[in-house]
């Protein structure tokens, strides 16, 4: 039997073990894939820590991964070995709940299925995942590029594009990480007037050469108030999880502004009814996407040159990379590449 390289957790809040396993074969309806690279998510401390209910272990994680399909199993169609493939936080749904028979698999509420939490994921040499999960890599895209963009890239492109907002409309970036400094690029390809908000000086430069036209530090100023001179925001993506820090922005939407929900908060938000309700404002959550929006933000990033910043380690590293990512140092996207 040919071997595979795999990282590992056998327990809740366990190390990382790099092992040997054997390489199966795709059941009916599922295809191997030859994984290439995997980003690091930090929704992968959910299985790490055991913070998603159900966990089986030992459990592989990853959801962002690039790769090439090496072997299908019966009932296949449309899909071929050789073919590049990526897979993302929607990994599989039932297919017959009531969300699923609307076409809206990503919030499946009986059987929604994601790599690396409820089956192996892609901190691999190979993983198994159902054709349903399957997004095609355009050429242009190499595997480490194309690995991030498959949960940060769709999350943050697939929200702005069902926001409402129009292009010319103020857009407002909250943090400029992992998923912020995706998100203020999408925003300027999109054509909107983006605006960069984050904590430091030292970010203006980088939000300026992402495309922001305006950088506000909320250490410095506050951003309710700048937002309010350019005439208050039609949306605000949150991309922090500091609570105090997103409601800090509220009072900077526009009327009918949208306060756009990327990041999870550890914390309650603590929301004044009043400038909702005069305003005409809201507060929206976003749930990354299905395969299909995926291969559209990989064919949106090819056409306008979108692209995540990385730091790329082997996969003999991943409890290193893993830990990069977790410290917040990392410049943006921290991703796995097994050298195949």
């Amino acid at each position: 039997m040919a071997k595979m390289r795999v990282a590992q957790v056998t327990r809740a809040g366990g190390p990382f073990e790099l092992v040997v396993r054997e390489v199966v074969e795709p059941g009916p309806g599922a295809v191997r894939v030859k994984v290439q690279a995997c980003g690091i998510c930090h929704s992968d401390s959910f299985t790490k820590e055991g913070l998603f209910p159900g966990i089986q272990y030992p459990r592989v994680p990853g959801h962002e991964v690039a790769g090439v399909i090496d072997a299908t199993g019966s009932g296949i169609t449309g899909w071929a070995p050789g073919q590049r493939v990526g897979i993302g936080w929607h990994g599989g749904h039932c297919g017959y709940c009531d969300p699923c028979r609307r076409g809206d698999f990503v919030t499946c509420r009986v059987a929604a299925q994601v790599p690396g939490i409820t089956y192996d994921g892609g901190y691999a040499d190979y993983m198994i995942a159902p054709a349903t999960a399957l997004a095609r890599i355009p050429d242009a895209l190499s595997a480490v590029d194309a690995g991030p963009l498959m949960c940060a890239g769709i999350t943050t492109f697939n929200s702005l594009r069902h926001s409402g907002a129009r292009a010319g409309d103020l857009v407002a970036v909250l943090g400029i990480g992992g998923l912020g400094h995706l998100a203020v690029q999408f925003a300027v390809k999109m054509g909107f007037h983006t605006v960069a908000i984050a904590r430091g000086q030292d970010k203006g430069p980088l939000a300026t050469q992402l495309g922001a036209r305006q950088y506000i530090d909320s250490q410095a100023q506050d951003p309710a108030v700048e937002l309010n001179k350019l005439g208050g925001a039609r949306l605000i993506v949150s991309t922090v999880t500091s609570g105090p820090a997103i409601t800090a922005v509220l009072d900077g939407l526009g009327v009918d502004g949208v306060l756009l929900l990327l990041g999870a908060a550890p914390e309650p938000l603590t929301v004044p009814v009043l400038p909702l309700i005069g305003g005409r404002r809201s507060i929206l959550g976003w749930p990354s996407g299905t395969s299909i929006d995926s291969q559209d933000t990989l064919a949106f990033s090819v056409l306008t040159g979108v692209r995540a910043m990385t730091e790329v380690f082997p996969l003999e590293r991943a409890p290193e990379a893993y830990e990069r990512m977790m410290s917040g140092k990392a410049r943006f996207r921290v991703v796995i590449s097994t050298g195949q």
